[in-house]
């Protein structure tokens, strides 16, 4: 029978791609059996099985006890123990497909799982396990597998998102070199890829492995770089990996551990845990699941502490609720009609000879009914929510963020599907979320290895004695930044130094040697050096290495440790006053602009002055005179005239108030062209350089010529590359018409030292980039990153800027109280006021012309409501007349033409009474 049994199991593995059989399930009438079989494959001596045998048998007591679940049907359960053996686990599992069992709990592996699915698939029999996590079990390949716990899918994005909460980056993953092992961290890999992160190491451990394997596993951690550390194994592994690491000293300080849940479980079962097992746990960071509290939660936990002495752990909530679950879809199955029934297999009827008897395995007829209900199961079980997504996962992964601390653990936070990390449990997060948005604190302190508080940086050199290959520039300019020395292969320089000094400030030994890189005949390309960190010839590049967007996608780059920029430097002249130096203040259309509105201001206020102001009047001879003196004496404020009218002193105001602005500005920059020495240049910076067709001279391989021909568009033809700063001086001393340059382009450090002893040349215009130089290294680093805080402490304890003035600090020349020559002041500058006062006058005339306009129509009304052309060319002369003459005139002239009028019709009125009274009379005498 066991050669049969074999057979049969190499048959089933081979072919579980095969079609499945329909059988004969007949549905018309639901009959209720008194017992259904079902079975369960644990491993009774290991830590879960332990208290899952008891949860299963306490959950088909509580089942049975419940009229309302089964209506009478009972639940049979039988317990397999495969004695920590796979052979057994199958023999079990064939054995159990004997025995009319409608749905089988376990197997408590997912190595296991995987196998006997298959048996499951080929015999229609519901495979159900809430240990199994391999999230590869999710497979449609296994359509009869069911977990009823939750996937490592989740607790993996849980760690990830532990690691990217401290900012690590890279971490080793330790596990067991199985199903379970192996797809668990390729889910770890996929997710910390997501976060931008990464395994830099795997270390497998062979199933059933001893002590001396998982030491020598460790040996080879405890070299790498990473001191990250996540395992994901079985609980009893778990405990032997610990005790090989404390004998190999890596649960100290430095060190990080991060577990998934199989030691919370270890830790809930085994609770009070032995001091000497506790104490390889301290600072560890763990994970459990999640469950709500409630009344069956506590009810079920105070039952518990009567029916054993194990503690409870989340795997024995998860087996009790699996037996509801099946009950519950059980009932709703033979609702439905289902029937327990079984059929032959006709692929194993047609098996030829007779060494093979496969009677005793039949499929269940309602095994696809059965797993249909139990996917639609819906309900409130001691881990919360019952109820399973569309691919077959449980809903609402939530986890505990747990750390060992002393004697006991302590929850750091909370881990959900929905909400990530947080301090606050899952369904608040998910009822409030603005509670979680108020505050950055995700989780709460925590005690790491060796009973620190403060962050692990999470790595350290490697252990290997392996040094640093370190590429350095062999320059031949320049050599304050980096030089070699001619008599060794040792380097010296501003860079090297600051290198160094940042090197000596790490918490740790950095072995390294440099290597030099270029011929020393001419500067070596800096972008070249940096592609040889990515073919593995470099391990970091040191020098005067720019900072530039395309380098940057080469390597990762440590902070700037010297701040600079291209600049434009060209050779210049002394100003020197001349006869009419006065004129350079403004510039011609400045000075233009001025004149006329001097004329126009001027003729504004005399049109507004004119009717009213006598000292606006006479002939036309004095009064061009005096519109001219009046416009230029307002320029010092010494006229004469006095404004009478309103709004011609409103303008006269706003006038002086331009004048005033005009002037200042005139005197201090005729101020500072007198007296301050200036520099002169027709190149004014890169624009200038750039609508030039001179030649430009650029520092050899280096990335100015790039960028100049790049980013704005100079032709090429026009750069030429100069190698030393005697090169530099001659070219531009040369000039562009005798075989020189117009101007040089060149990063500013660069530039400085190039200028602190040669006075005849000056940088013009502005930086037109700004970017730094920082010391290379391979993307994602972390060395880099620990360089940089390392850079930032020279420059916060003052080391930076001595070693600047160390190499740098030159005597500079002779230029105090010198500048460059200011260029003068434009039109731009005093546009607004100029706008101002022309608005102000214009509508002050208007203002004029309207009053002006109405006087004269009440005093020529005929004349106004003219319309024939002689009677208009007269109406103009009257209306220029009216204008030239003196208001005050117009004036009494109407009151002299108001009285006359008022007299006469005096007159009139009396003469008419008069003649009334008469006729009135010789009306009453003819009466009488």
């Amino acid at each position: 029978m066991p050669k049969n049994l074999v057979w049969a199991l190499l048959l089933l593995v081979v072919d579980f791609n095969g079609c499945f059989t329909e059988g004969l399930n007949n549905t018309s009438v639901s009959t209720r059996p008194d017992v259904v079989n079902i079975a369960s494959i644990l491993t009774f001596n290991s830590i879960i099985g332990k208290v899952a045998k008891i949860a299963l048998q306490a959950a088909c007591e509580d089942v049975n006890s419940d009229p309302t679940i089964l209506k009478g049907t009972k639940l049979q359960i039988t317990l397999h123990d495969s004695n920590f053996s796979a052979f057994m686990n199958i023999m079990e599992a064939l054995k159990v497909m004997e025995t009319d069992t409608v749905a089988l709990i376990g197997p408590q592996s997912s190595v296991l799982a995987h196998v006997i699915s298959h048996v499951a698939n080929e015999l229609h029999v519901p495979l159900l396990s809430f240990t199994a996590t391999d999230p590869t079990l999710n497979s449609l390949q296994y359509p009869f597998f069911v977990r009823t716990t939750h996937s490592d899918l989740y607790q993996m994005a849980a760690i990830a998102d532990i690691i990217k909460y401290y900012e690590w980056r890279k971490v080793t993953s330790i596990y067991i070199d199985d199903d379970h092992g192996r797809n668990g961290i390729i889910s770890l890999g996929d997710q910390l890829a997501s976060r931008g992160c990464e395994i830099s190491h795997k270390a497998p451990i062979k199933p059933l492995a001893t002590k001396t394997d998982i030491s020598d596993v460790l040996v080879q951690v405890a070299l790498m770089e990473s001191r990250i550390l996540v395992v994901h194994t079985y609980p009893q592994y778990g405990l032997d990996i610990l005790e090989v690491a404390r004998n190999l000293d890596m649960l100290g300080s430095g060190y990080v551990w991060i577990t998934t849940n199989w030691l919370s479980t270890v830790i809930d079962i085994s609770s009070p845990l032995p001091s000497k097992t506790i104490d390889l746990m301290q600072g560890f960071i763990t994970l459990k699941t999640y469950t709500k509290d409630s009344k069956l939660t506590r009810k079920f936990a105070s039952e518990w502490r009567n029916m054993t002495n194990y503690g409870l752990s989340t795997f024995c909530l998860f087996a009790y609720d699996t037996v509801w679950l099946l009950a519950h879809a059980l009932d709703s199955f033979f609702d439905k009609g289902g029937n327990i029934s079984f059929s032959k297999d006709p692929k194993l009827q047609a098996l030829p000879g007779e060494m093979l008897n496969f009677d005793s395995l039949s499929i269940f007829n309602g095994g696809k009914l059965l797993l249909q209900e139990i996917l639609n199961v819906k309900m409130k079980g001691l881990t919360g929510a019952i109820e399973f997504s569309s691919d077959k996962n449980l809903v609402f992964p939530a986890f505990e963020v747990i750390n060992v601390i002393g004697t006991g653990v302590r929850r750091i936070g909370y881990w959900s599907n929905s909400s990530g990390l947080s301090t606050i449990t899952p369904e608040k997060v998910n009822t409030k979320p603005s509670d979680q948005s108020s505050s950055s604190e995700l989780l709460h302190t925590v005690i790491w290895p060796g009973q620190i508080i403060q962050k692990p940086r999470g790595w350290v050199f490697p252990d290997s004695g392996k040094q640093l290959k370190i590429g350095v520039p062999n320059r031949v300019s320049f050599q304050e930044f980096v030089g070699q020395s001619k008599d060794s292969d040792s380097f010296k320089g501003h860079c090297i130094d600051v290198f160094t000094s940042a090197v000596n400030l790490l918490p740790y030994a950095v072995p390294y040697k440099f290597h030099s890189y270029g011929d020393g005949v001419k500067n070596p390309s800096n972008t070249e050096l940096l592609t040889l960190i990515n073919s593995g010839v470099y391990d970091a590049v040191v020098g005067d290495i720019a900072i530039t967007t395309n380098r940057t996608r080469i390597a990762d780059f440590t902070q700037p440790f010297v701040e600079s920029g291209l600049v434009v430097v060209v050779p210049v002249r002394r100003s020197s006053s001349s006869t009419w130096a006065f004129l350079k203040p403004f510039s011609p259309l400045m000075w233009s602009v001025s004149g006329i509105f001097f004329l126009f201001v001027g003729a504004v206020v005399w049109i507004l002055e004119h009717r009213v102001n006598d000292e606006f009047r006479g002939p036309p001879k004095k009064q061009l005179v005096t519109v001219l003196w009046f416009s230029f004496s307002t320029l010092f404020s010494s006229h004469r005239e006095n404004t009478l009218s309103t709004l011609g002193r409103i303008v006269l105001i706003l006038w002086l108030f331009v004048v005033l602005i005009i002037n200042s500005s005139y005197t201090a920059s005729l101020t500072s062209i007198l007296t301050v020495q200036k520099l002169s240049s027709p190149i004014k910076g890169i624009e200038s350089l750039m609508m030039s067709k001179d030649l430009i001279g650029y520092q050899e391989n280096s990335f100015v010529k790039n960028y100049l021909v790049g980013e704005l568009g100079i032709n090429s033809d026009r750069l030429i590359p100069l190698s030393l700063p005697e090169d530099y001086e001659k070219a531009l001393k040369d000039g562009p018409h005798n075989g020189g340059v117009a101007a040089v382009v060149d990063e500013r450090a660069y530039i400085e030292l190039f200028l602190s002893s040669r006075c005849e040349f000056s940088i013009v215009g502005q930086e037109f980039t700004k970017n730094g130089w920082g010391f290379a290294f391979p993307r994602d680093s972390p060395l880099a990153a620990d360089m940089s805080t390392a850079i930032l402490k020279l420059s916060e304890n003052g080391d930076l800027q001595r070693i600047h003035d160390k190499w740098l600090l030159r005597s500079a020349c002779s230029s105090q109280g010198t500048q460059f020559e200011v260029d003068k002041l434009e039109l731009t500058s005093f546009k607004g006021l100029f706008l101002i006062c022309g608005l102000a006058c214009f509508l002050a005339l208007l203002i004029y012309f309207v009053l002006t306009i109405r006087q004269f129509t009440k005093h020529y009304p005929t004349l106004a409501e003219s319309t024939g052309r002689s009677v208009r060319s007269g109406s103009l002369q009257t209306f220029f007349s009216f204008v030239d003459k003196k208001e005050e005139t117009i004036r009494t002239r109407s009151k002299r033409k108001y009285s006359e009028g008022s007299s006469s019709m005096m007159n009139g009125d009396d003469a008419s009474i008069d003649n009334y009274s008469n006729k009135r009379d010789m009306s009453l005498n003819a009466s009488k």
